[in-house]
């Protein structure tokens, strides 16, 4: 586990974000799980919120699926449940034994704005310098699914060619129409340039809002507290 960063004061309520890539004879025993693990998670002691998720193949939401990728958002009482959760949970141990890569995040809240399935995460920490978890998800109005996903290449080359993106994919509960974006940053700075820059992200921001694009949406900020495992191959957070 490699610390990520501090924070002044205590703390109890966590998020953490968790990827796992199967190798190709895997897929079959993993697209289940995500109907097989939820009474399993439901009954997870100290775990307040969870989100199972499919993956898309870009950096962001897409059409196309990663059927190889897999990843969940939890919300935890206190970093003691995490613990318990990735030790004896049948959900961690299958992501053990059959993933070929694996990827942990430990975070803490430092903002939202929105709800979730009708919940709002929890803002748990002040902003600490140094690399920065973004989440933005948004349950799309069906008859502006089309407009979404014509938007989603402009941005996602926006994306890819921004300074200070450390890693990012794509995430959905639902296929198309609950999508979210789970990515980290060098600082927040590099996250504000991206946010605010005058090119196709800001443009589509400002047609989700007058357009009314969302039926739902949530953007949450997160320090990242410690990480685990490998993404792509390596840990975004860790010195170059």
């Amino acid at each position: 586990m490699a610390p990520c960063g501090t924070l002044a004061g205590p703390m109890t309520v966590l998020a953490s974000f968790h990827l796992q890539r199967y190798p190709p004879g895997r897929v079959r025993e993993a697209l289940p799980r995500m109907a097989l693990d939820r009474p399993l998670l439901r009954s997870t002691d100290g775990l307040r919120f969870w989100r199972l998720l499919g993956t898309a193949r870009g950096r962001s939401m897409s059409w196309a699926a990663d059927l190889r990728r897999w990843a969940m958002f939890a919300v935890w009482d206190e970093e003691a449940a995490l613990d318990a959760f990735l030790s004896t949970s049948p959900v961690a141990a299958f992501w053990r034994e059959r993933a070929a890569e694996r990827y942990t995040l430990r975070l803490a809240t430092v903002a939202a704005r929105g709800r979730w399935g009708g919940a709002e995460l929890p803002v748990v920490a002040a902003p600490a310098g140094g690399p920065v978890a973004v989440l933005t998800r948004a349950s799309i109005r069906p008859a502006r699914l089309l407009s979404f996903y014509r938007s989603v290449a402009a941005v996602d080359a926006r994306l890819a060619a921004t300074p200070g993106l450390l890693a990012s994919v794509g995430v959905g509960e639902w296929p198309l129409a609950r999508q979210a974006t789970f990515s980290l940053w060098r600082s927040q700075a590099a996250l504000r340039a991206f946010a605010y820059d005058r090119g196709a992200h800001l443009a589509v921001v400002r047609r989700t809002r007058a357009e009314r694009w969302y039926a739902e949406d949530l953007f949450a900020r997160f320090t990242p507290l410690a990480s685990a495992g490998t993404w792509g191959g390596r840990d975004p957070l860790a010195p170059a």
